[in-house]
């Protein structure tokens, strides 16, 4: 599995109301044939636990014949899927820090609910060629390291007892920074994949969101201008600012992106590993041009050190490709990333 250039479908069966109405009227087959008609060779699919069990833990089969659809829709078209775990039962990105909301890494019950849910999608999923599984979607604290670390050995291992060839994709902490990578433990299986995400500087790409503490919502963010500027106004964001201000890069752009992600490609070098960026993309609150010179700086470093990616994200959710916001540049950038 290549995994070279993908789209996340984002907002479908995460981040989401959970019903059925929403999911059929969401994403449908035409969506996933559209993405493949573009040249995209796979999707990742975000999936929050509520879609594959209840709050006690029973099986939603609704939820798994759901998924099985995704798959089999992506394999008529030729397209390979990551399951991405985006929300676990104990543990959501959105909530870190709340023990009482995040108690993952520290509740065995918990664990064992995690471990649980990964044993049912891969006995439901085994053996198929275009599946890939990813644990969990961005950890964030620094503190979970060690043991993020215990939890994914926990789940390989029993993932390898029901499929011993399904790739299976993580990520370090801190929103699966680049520079977390080399946290994580070398792998002893040699099907894994290490995975990063990408949006720095986070000043840029995320301008105006209103879910990033101390983010001016107002004021118009500019790529790629210069580091003084860029270490001046990331310095209100605190941890989130903290790539821009310890960047020993004399210049925003493509210097600055490669400091980033060579970080990542060091660590997966040394672990012996495959390298993959599951999620990176610009907000619909940036200048239309500026975006696409982001795209195509980071498209030119992923290029050069053959990093497969997927785009955040297909529709809606603040970054979607096909709203109205990306039209002056939407064919440009499909022709960029499937050329």
């Amino acid at each position: 599995m290549k995994l070279k250039r993908g789209l996340n479908l984002g907002g479908y069966l995460s981040q989401c109301t959970h019903n059925m109405h929403h999911y059929s009227t969401f994403i449908g087959k035409s969506d996933i044939e559209q993405i493949a008609a573009w040249g995209f060779d796979h999707i990742r699919l975000p999936i929050d636990y509520e879609v594959l069990e209840d709050k006690e833990g029973n099986r939603i089969e609704e939820g798994y014949e759901l998924v099985r659809s995704v798959c089999d829709c992506c394999n008529d078209n030729r397209l390979d899927v990551i399951l991405d775990l985006h929300k676990a039962y104990g543990y959501d990105f959105n909530d870190a820090g709340n023990r009482q909301k995040n108690d993952l890494f520290h509740n065995p019950y918990l664990q064992d609910r995690f471990v649980s849910l990964w044993n049912s999608i891969a006995a439901e999923f085994k053996n198929r060629d275009n599946v890939s599984f990813e644990l969990l979607n961005e950890v964030v604290e620094k503190e979970n390291a060690l043991l993020w670390n215990d939890l994914i050995d926990k789940t390989v291992s029993a993932i390898r007892k029901i499929d011993s060839c399904v790739p299976i994709i993580y990520g370090g902490i801190q929103w699966n920074s680049a520079s977390t990578l080399k946290l994580l433990k070398i792998p002893e299986d040699k099907n894994i994949i290490f995975t990063f995400h990408f949006y720095e500087p986070l000043l840029f790409t995320h301008q105006k969101a209103h879910w990033v503490r101390q983010m001016d919502p107002h004021k118009d963010i500019f790529y790629p201008e210069s580091m003084d500027y860029y270490r001046s106004q990331s310095a209100v964001l605190g941890e989130q600012g903290e790539a821009v201000l310890n960047s020993t890069a004399e210049t925003m752009g493509k210097q600055f992106l490669e400091e980033m992600v060579k970080e990542a490609v060091l660590a997966a070098e040394k672990a012996g590993t495959q390298l993959y960026c599951g999620e990176f993309g610009v907000i619909d609150q940036a200048p239309v041009l500026d975006t696409l010179g982001w795209f195509r700086d980071v498209h030119a470093i992923f290029e050069k050190y053959q990093i497969g990616c997927s785009i955040w994200t297909y529709k809606e959710m603040d970054f979607g490709l096909t709203g109205k916001h990306y039209e002056e540049i939407r064919e440009d950038l499909i022709q960029l990333w499937t050329k």
